[in-house]
């Protein structure tokens, strides 16, 4: 399952994220990652949650991204929620390679049974109809 948390900056997607964390945290039997562009969570996350900057590992663009959340997925089979903070900030602002990005999501997301979500900051018109195929939509 992948959900997306939408809306335009400051109108309190990450405090809505890190509300998921502890949720995910609080229900998972197994880990609980998040993802963030630079190291600005670390003391508003639980340390029971592996917290990791995309800066710290040279991501950039959305082919190195989900390579990198594949790799997660891959190395450790106990991960039962990944969420991602500042998605455009790590991936870009092309909507449409957005819109693509989410689609292999949503397949890694079946083949794992990891629920993923991602922080979009931009308003919904502005995303391309295909990816409210793949995703759910949170307030």
């Amino acid at each position: 399952m992948v959900k997306l948390l939408i809306g335009e900056k400051g109108s309190g997607k990450t405090k809505k994220l890190l509300e998921r964390v502890s949720e995910a945290l609080a229900n998972s039997k197994g880990n609980v990652v998040c993802v963030e562009k630079d190291d600005l969570l670390r003391y508003q996350v639980s340390y029971r949650v592996r917290l990791i900057a995309a800066a710290n590992w040279g991501i950039s663009g959305y082919d190195a991204f989900y390579g990198f959340l594949a790799g997660l997925c891959a190395g450790d089979h106990d991960i039962t929620d990944l969420l991602v903070d500042a998605t455009l900030k790590i991936g870009g602002r092309d909507y449409n390679e957005f819109a693509a990005f989410i689609g292999k999501i949503a397949r890694l997301s079946e083949l794992t049974g990891i629920v993923f979500t991602f922080t979009v900051s931009t308003a919904k018109e502005n995303l391309p109809e295909s990816v409210f195929n793949d995703c759910i939509i949170e307030n």
